[in-house]
């Protein structure tokens, strides 16, 4: 008993500890992307006005038009490179056979998931903008209904067109998380006390 009792103490103080540092932490969630941005910047990417630009661009668009699972099964591995990056603000895959496997789950789940490719441009740094609204209805989440978002993804690809990394930008929480049952309830309990 004694030897719970000094360490749940030993505990306490050490909890107390850490909230009264001085030095202030710095969360940084897009470190990961930082480093792999400056490993595939090394790498040869498509030349601009290229048809390699012009089908990586076009293979690109009618793979996130209408993901499912005959289009993972036949177009992810040309899609994307043998060691593309992705991540999508749920998850981070890393290589062509994990990001198809990660497809395939989430086709899975889903009982549709199509996007209406709304732009395309690329920036001076290389980097490819497709901004995109996109319809996804969930088996088990918002069951029967449809669930829009609109979001970007940030794409840079190698010198035959693949893409080598693919970011998007969107808003998960209206898209998914305030749609599952208790987690969907806390959201839009916190949405709403910052709203006031």
């Amino acid at each position: 008993m004694k030897w719970v009792f000094l360490f749940c103490l030993c505990g306490l103080f050490l909890v107390i500890g850490l909230g009264c540092s001085s030095v202030p932490r710095v969360t940084d969630s897009a470190a990961g992307f930082r480093a792999i941005r400056a490993e595939m910047e090394a790498r040869p990417t498509v030349v601009v006005g290229s048809p390699a630009e012009r089908q990586g661009i076009e293979r690109l668009k009618l793979f996130l038009s209408r993901i499912d699972a005959e289009a993972v099964r036949s177009q992810t591995l040309t899609v994307y490179a043998p060691d593309a990056y992705l991540n999508d603000t749920l998850v981070s895959r890393r290589g062509a056979t994990n990001i198809q496997t990660y497809f395939q789950a989430t086709v899975e789940a889903a009982e549709s998931i199509t996007a209406n490719i709304e732009d395309v441009s690329r920036s001076a740094d290389g980097f490819y903008y497709v901004r995109w609204t996109m319809d996804v209805r969930m088996k088990k989440v918002a069951a029967g209904e449809t669930i829009r978002t609109l979001g970007i993804t940030l794409v840079r690809f190698d010198d035959q067109g693949r893409v080598l990394i693919h970011q998007d930008y969107w808003d998960s929480a209206a898209g998914l998380w305030d749609h599952v049952p208790g987690i969907g309830r806390g959201i839009r309990w916190i949405k709403g006390r910052l709203e006031q």
